[in-house]
């Protein structure tokens, strides 16, 4: 979706004309969760948890905490790289911090990219809530390559 958006633009111009175009890739819409902001090195998603992203225990899935938090991580490089160049992750380490329910209304997810270089970047992102409460923590490392 982001090559047919911004074909030819950096990857903060690519993921800014996402924002503005409106659409959403298939996990948002399953987890209802958007890409709300993007500055260089810096991407934040936001969403509300209910009971689509419950475990059998009737709170959220740590699967959701991942997904949000791999997402800043990840968009957060994006915003780092040239026309030319893509990525993709290569680890991601979660920390849960507190559970969610339906009833903890938005989160977001805050990813900054610590540093990059030609071919491997290292980011870390925090899931909160409107209230700042800290419900999750990732870092993950990315393999930076040519498109």
């Amino acid at each position: 979706m982001i090559t047919e958006i911004g074909q030819g633009l950096s990857g903060l111009e690519q993921l800014r004309a996402f924002i503005a175009s409106g659409q959403r890739p298939g996990i948002g819409d399953s987890l209802d969760f958007d890409l709300v902001d993007v500055r260089e090195g810096f991407a934040a998603f936001e969403g509300v948890p209910g009971a689509h992203a419950y475990n059998p225990m009737g709170i959220v899935h740590g699967g959701y905490f991942a997904t949000l938090l791999d997402s800043a991580c990840g968009c957060a490089v994006h915003s780092r790289l040239t026309a030319e160049q893509a990525y993709t992750s290569l680890e991601l380490k979660i920390a849960f911090h507190k559970a969610m329910t339906r009833d903890t209304g938005r989160v977001r997810a805050e990813g900054r990219v610590r540093s990059i270089g030609r071919r491997v970047a290292f980011a870390e992102a925090s899931l909160i809530d409107g209230e700042g409460r800290l419900y999750g923590t990732a870092t993950s490392t990315l393999l930076v390559f040519d498109r």
